[in-house]
């Protein structure tokens, strides 16, 4: 359980990081890197060595039960590689942050930060697919929010980075979902050594695409590439953190991770290697071309991004090892070069290498970092930047296939490792060569320096000791191709092909850096027609301009438009229905009583009365009967949740559609013959196939397995004698929550529309003609409400209260509790003289956030017994005798109760305030009526 109780700490940390910026402010940056040091330290010195001689650590813990789908986690050699990334790295990023920024707060940036390095820990550990994808989705949440706060600048690319890494994701869902359904299992580690891999082929190359296209727009491939360097606009530490060591890097792992499984596929293989291929030459090509420092490194990510892809397609477990190798001396190299370009930010306030020129007198230390890092990229020895190079160099010579195959993708390899070479030394001599024009410029201070110091550092002490590597790079080879691939690392391999085609590369660098000048001119053009990030929105317009005209027929304000697709739908599938023939069998009884029938005329002298009156008053009235009646048939049909549900929020329906009526006409705009005479013939039809519906379906079926089971079970299973109380609490609970939170939006919704629109606005005070009167006067008016308010709203608070605690048992729950709050709320509210003074003084965005925690808390409380939302019971001994049977779903009901209490007050607050200029009242020796109180 340790790997889980690392996990759980990152996420604790992680939410306190606000609150600890409040205290440290910027040097919150080096209390995370520490958390992260230690649990790296945990895992290197406390996990890491149960895995000697092939052995794995396995966790797991019950998480969705009824689908068999486990919160599991499985280290091993390659996930070991990924979490030194992660927490090694992150660590150093954190550190690097407290010198980067300067005063002021910053917790949400080590919020999300740490929350990104939680994400990528638990996604690189995910033994469950579903799992996987969770934290893979994580991933690409925090990466949006932590590019979108670097300002204004920042959220076109936060929005294209989170689209495309999105339909990513959604390729990732695809491919786990397929792989659910036909292996019959969630669990990673039994997937890859299914047999289906090799017997199914339209299987594994489905599977194949889709991981490969998850892959490619996470780690940025041709042609998604372009979203990389579109991201530059965050944060110097979020760029060197999830855009060069932790993100990109999960597309690498994810592909490392399904080798076993698809490393000899064809598909698999001709892809990689073409694609990332393609996308080390483009990416180095376009890296020659900037002078931005930031975003030269960043197309130089995509052009190492592009290896790894290429050599992990070779699919042998000598390339799969080199892949394991170059990603953590990628890491290391361009955290390193990121963290630098963040200090000239910082210390000289640019990164355009045409103004950093002669860098190296007057911050030498800086420039031995830059150059050993940008050496290291390069493939110069003694670096392990080299070690990786003449790895990979000599995996892509035994690419599968023809004879040439080996070394054409050599060829290609080495022309992009000259490219490599070339925007290398453009890094470092840009910077750092020529005549020093700052002369008062200095190294950053030790702190600011320390990070990337440890970084590059650690490229010079692993390149000249490799082989204290080798245990780990050779278990990746076994923990993804299933065979060890004889690694041996050091910087002297002999006179093999891969160090011929090192030196080439040398070489031919040196002479591309000899004539830079050339080249520069030569690259100063557009090499291609389109730009990516102009592709990508000129398809995100197309489909917004689609979006619009698709919904076109009903943009207005007028809810007959909405209303009337759905109803023309009902009609047309009701009349297809009928004309297909139906079976209609025989009522096994009466099923009318002459109540019924007087329930029903009322109901249709509401409705004609509603659909003639001119007044919206006169209406509102009349169709609160209609909603009367109705509940009144859910309690003669023996329903009385039901019906006390409908009930209530009819009460509370009248109240707010009031504290609206004040804003509009008082009339209705008369329609035009055409449309009474549409509007007249979709109501009829409508009501016609409703009517239908009803009439075939009603008394004519026994209960379902589920109505059986629920009647039969229920108090057994719960406790509980309320069934359709129990339904919403027990064993429907995730559906309400759900409920529970669009509600909660919606409330939301109420208060930052009419708060930030300036919707509705107070219709200007029109007295009655014939001078004042009663009419006019609020406070007479409201004589009668105050008087019964008085002695009515305690009792019907206390009711809500008592409704609340027994509805496990009997008709009440948390919902129809709330109404009766809400409904004394509303009497409290409409009992008031002026809207000055109407307003209930209570946090409702508090409760309904409030709410919404509380019942996911509790949610969380049932994996005491094992699965989110599992309600935990126990007999409390009453004073009097006899036992109360408590259940956290009682909780869950109080938590349904706080947030339906703060969406009612929201509605009347922010509809029943006066937010427009007071209108001139005629003289009157009475207050003039102002607010919601009329």
């Amino acid at each position: 359980m340790v790997l889980i109780g690392l996990f759980a700490a990152l996420v604790i940390v992680g939410v306190a990081a606000p609150f600890i910026d409040r205290v440290l402010g910027h040097r919150t940056g080096w209390v995370l890197a520490a958390v992260l040091a230690v649990c790296g330290g945990v895992v290197a010195f406390g996990v890491a060595p149960e895995l000697a001689n092939g052995s794995v650590v396995e966790v797991s813990a019950p998480w969705i039960p009824a689908l068999g789908i486990d919160f599991a986690f499985r280290l091993d050699g390659t996930a070991l590689l990924f979490l030194a990334l992660v927490l090694g790295v992150g660590a150093l990023i954190l550190a690097y942050s407290s010198g980067y920024f300067g005063g002021g707060r910053h917790g949400g940036f080590f919020l999300l930060m740490t929350l990104f390095a939680a994400a990528m820990f638990g996604l690189v550990l995910a033994d469950d697919i579903v799992l996987l994808f969770v934290f893979w989705e994580f991933t690409t949440i925090c990466s949006f929010f932590l590019i979108g706060r670097s300002g204004a600048k920042a959220s076109g690319p936060a929005v294209r980075t989170f689209l495309l890494t999105g339909a990513g994701g959604l390729s990732l869902l695809a491919a786990v979902v397929t792989m659910w359904v036909f292996t019959g299992t969630t669990t990673l580690s039994e997937i890859l050594v299914d047999p289906i891999w090799t017997e199914n082929t339209a299987f594994s190359v489905t599977v194949a695409v889709l991981i490969i296209l998850a892959a490619f727009t996470k780690s940025a491939q041709f042609p998604f590439h372009y979203w990389l360097p579109d991201a530059m606009a965050a944060a110097t530490p979020v760029s060197a953190y999830l855009h060069a060591a932790a993100m990109v890097k999960a597309g690498i792992y994810l592909l490392m991770r399904f080798s076993p499984a698809l490393g000899s596929n064809v598909v698999w293989q001709s892809v990689l290697v073409s694609v990332g291929l393609i996308t080390a030459v483009i990416g180095a090509v376009f890296a020659l071309q900037r002078h931005d420092l930031k975003e030269l490194l960043a197309y130089s990510t995509v052009s190492q991004l592009g290896f790894l892809v290429a050599v992990i397609g070779i699919g042998t477990p000598t390339a799969l090892a080199a892949a394991g190798l170059h990603t953590l001396a990628h890491a290391l190299f361009k955290a390193t070069l990121f963290m630098l370009v963040g200090v000239f930010d910082r210390e000289v306030g640019s990164r355009d290498i045409r103004e950093l020129t002669g860098l190296w007198r007057v911050m030498p230390i800086t420039a031995v970092l830059a150059g050993l890092s940008a050496a290291s990229m390069a493939g110069i020895p003694p670096l392990l930047g080299f070690v990786s190079k003449e790895n990979l160099f000599g995996a892509f010579l035994g690419a599968p296939g023809p004879a040439f195959t080996g070394p054409l993708v050599g060829a290609v390899a080495v022309a992009a490792a000259v490219l490599t070479f070339a925007y290398s030394f453009r890094i470092v001599y840009g910077a750092f060569g020529g005549p020093t024009e700052q002369r008062r410029l200095h190294d950053p201070s030790l702190s600011f320096r320390v990070p990337a110091m440890l970084a590059s550092l650690a490229g010079l002490i692993l390149g000249l000791r490799s082989d204290w590597l080798a245990p780990l790079i050779d278990r990746i080879a076994v923990d993804t191709r299933g065979a060890a691939g004889d690694v041996h690392l050091t910087l002297w391999y002999g006179f093999t092909p891969a160090l011929w085609m090192s030196v080439v590369t040398i070489t031919l660098g040196l002479v591309a850096f000899s004539l830079r000048g050339p080249i520069d001119r030569a690259l100063q053009r557009t090499l291609f027609p389109v730009r990516g990030v102009d592709v990508f929105e000129s398809i995100y317009n197309s489909v917004i301009a689609f979006g619009r005209r698709i919904g076109d027929p009903t943009r207005s304000l007028s809810p007959s438009r909405h209303l009337a697709a759905p109803l023309v739908v009902l009609v047309v599938l009701a009349a297809a229905a009928l004309l297909r023939g139906v079976d209609v069998p025989d009522f096994p009884a009466p099923v009318t009583d002459p109540i019924d029938w007087l329930l029903l005329v009322l109901i249709g002298v509401g409705v004609l009365g509603v659909v003639t009156a001119t007044s919206r008053l006169a209406a509102l009235a009349l169709l609160g009967i209609v909603g009367f009646s109705v509940a009144l048939v859910f309690f003669v049909l023996g329903a009385p949740d039901v019906g006390l549900t409908q009930l209530l929020v009819e009460v509370l329906t009248v109240v707010v559609a009031v504290l609206v009526l004040r804003r509009l006409p008082a009339r209705f705009t008369k329609p035009t013959r055409t449309r009474k005479a549409v509007a007249l013939t979709v109501a009829l039809l409508s009501g016609a196939a409703a009517f239908v519906g009803t009439y075939l379906l009603t008394g004519r079926r026994e209960r379902s397995p589920a109505a059986e089971y629920y009647v039969a079970d229920t108090e057994v299973t719960t406790g509980a004698t309320n069934i359709v109380n129990s339904i919403l609490v027990d064993f429907r609970v995730l559906d309400t929550l759900g409920e529970l939170t669009v509600l909660g939006v919606a409330g939301f919704a109420i208060v930052a529309l009419l708060d930030s629109s300036g919707l509705l606005p107070t219709r200007p005070f029109e007295p009655e003609r014939g001078g004042r009167g009663a009419v006019a006067s609020a406070v007479d008016n409201t004589v009668l409400a105050r008087t019964v308010g008085r002695s009515l709203t305690p009792i019907l608070v206390v009711l809500s209260l008592y409704l609340l605690m027994r509805g496990h048992y009997d008709p009440g729950g948390g919902f129809i509790s709330a109404l009766v709050g809400g409904a004394a709320f509303a009497l409290a509210y409409l009992a008031a003289p002026s809207s000055d003074s109407a307003p209930i003084r209570l946090p409702y965005n508090a409760l309904i956030a409030g709410g919404i925690a509380l019942g996911t808390a509790v949610g969380l409380l049932g994996y005491v017994d094992g699965s989110f939302l599992t309600p935990l019971d126990a007999e409390i001994p009453l004073p009097w005798g006899g036992y109360y049977h408590f259940t956290t779903a009682i909780v869950f009901d109080v938590g349904v109760y706080l947030a339906v209490i703060g969406v009612v007050l929201a509605a009347m607050n922010r509809l029943g305030g006066d937010d427009a200029p007071a209108a001139k009242a005629p003289a009157s020796p009475e207050p003039a009526p102002t607010g919601g109180a009329r």
